[in-house]
Formats: C-alpha cells, sequence, structure tokens
C-alpha cells in the first residue's frame, strides 16, 4: 500500500527541464550548472567542454534544452547545432554568446537556434529563456533581430571581396595585396570601390571597422 501512495506521490511531480550545458570555460560552464541546478523545474543532465563532447552527450542524454557557446574546441556552437538537429530537427537550443557580430548571429539561426542570448544577460531573462524554448517559444531580443535584418539588406561580398578586405586589415598596402593574391593594383582598388559600397563605408578604417562588427573578418 505504502508502495502505491509513493508512486501516485511521484507521478504528481511536475516534469524538470533537463538541460545540457556546454562551455569550454570551465568558470562559466560551473557557474551556469550551479545557477540551473538550484531552479526547482530545471535539472541539469550533462556539461560538455567542447563541441564534440556536446554532440556526445546530447546523443545520449536527449535534453529537452541545450545551452551553447559559440565558439569551442573541435566544433563551433554553428557546427554543433547543425550536427544535433540532423539527430532531431526539433531539438531546443540556445546560443549563449559574448559575440553578437551579425555574420555569427545569422549563423546560429540559419542552423536552428531557438535563442540567442549574451552572457551579459541577467539571470532571470536567462531562466525565462529557458523556460520559453523548452514550450517552443523562440528567444531572440528584437535589437539582436535588427542587426540580422540589417545585415540581410545589405549586399553581400563575393569571395575575392573579403579576401582583399582580410588583407586590408591585416594592414596590406594596394601593392602588397596585388602582390599576395596575385592581381594588378588596379584591380585591388576596383575590388576596394565595390568593398566600400556594399558597407556603406567612405575609408579603408570605416571598411575594416564595419567588417569586424558584421563578423567578416576577425581582428
Amino acid at each position: 500500500m505504502r508502495a502505491g501512495v509513493q508512486a501516485e506521490s511521484s507521478a504528481e511531480e511536475p516534469k524538470k527541464i533537463r538541460v545540457l550545458i556546454a562551455d569550454d570555460h570551465v568558470t562559466v560552464l560551473e557557474g551556469l550548472a550551479a545557477m540551473i541546478g538550484r531552479q526547482p523545474d530545471m535539472v541539469v543532465v550533462a556539461e560538455a567542454a567542447d563541441g564534440q563532447e556536446a554532440i556526445d552527450l546530447w546523443t545520449i542524454h536527449r535534453p529537452e534544452v541545450t545551452l551553447l557557446d559559440l565558439r569551442m574546441p573541435k566544433l563551433d556552437g554553428v557546427d554543433v547545432i547543425e550536427e544535433i538537429r540532423k539527430r532531431d530537427s526539433s531539438a531546443r537550443i540556445i546560443v549563449l554568446t559574448t559575440y553578437e557580430t551579425d555574420t555569427e548571429i545569422l549563423r546560429a539561426i540559419k542552423a536552428g537556434t531557438k535563442a540567442y542570448l549574451l552572457k551579459d544577460a541577467r539571470r532571470e531573462e536567462l531562466l525565462d529563456c529557458i523556460r520559453r524554448v523548452n514550450r517552443g517559444e523562440t528567444c531572440i531580443p528584437a535589437s539582436l533581430i535588427e542587426k540580422v535584418a540589417t545585415g540581410l539588406s545589405s549586399e553581400a561580398l563575393t569571395g575575392r571581396e573579403l579576401n582583399v578586405l582580410e588583407l586590408l586589415a591585416r594592414g596590406k598596402s594596394n601593392k602588397e595585396i596585388g602582390v599576395s593574391l596575385y592581381i594588378s593594383e588596379t584591380t585591388v582598388k576596383s575590388h576596394l570601390r565595390s568593398i566600400f559600397r556594399k558597407l556603406n563605408v567612405l575609408s579603408r578604417t570605416e571598411a575594416i571597422s564595419v567588417a569586424n562588427r558584421r563578423g567578416l573578418i576577425r581582428l
């Protein structure tokens, strides 16, 4: 009789949100695990320190929500999202990162993330996001959506223009860029004019700054 009562009581307990956390910074990982573990409606089922481990642990535990850093060893966050969603297209993944460049955000959204939060988000905001994503909602701040929309409205740079831009960011002159890419200095100038127009800038310095902000190059 007592066993039956216990089983009934257990059945009435609300199901906790099972969370997988993936971050290569130990302090961040442990802090998130402690914070989430204190919530009465959540439980941390696994902690991963790199992208491949995140996929392996997700496959084992199949959590309701995965909290994922964007840049990790072995596989980056976008690769992890894509691999997990190959296994389950309905997987609920939250990107929690320090990066907010247009390209990073767009890549994560295209890969299928349900939420994108910066690591300086308030604790209540993060916990609310986990609960919302668990319910099947998306959780992407309006400010980040605006950044993506701005990026999408811009004309994309070609592969060669990105090559020129990367060398420009390294401080190379037009002549040096031409030598590196085996093109004439005149062609380099033509690419730069196109880059300036597409990025809506007037100088080399401004082009580098805008490109870095959008995640087109990494300084």
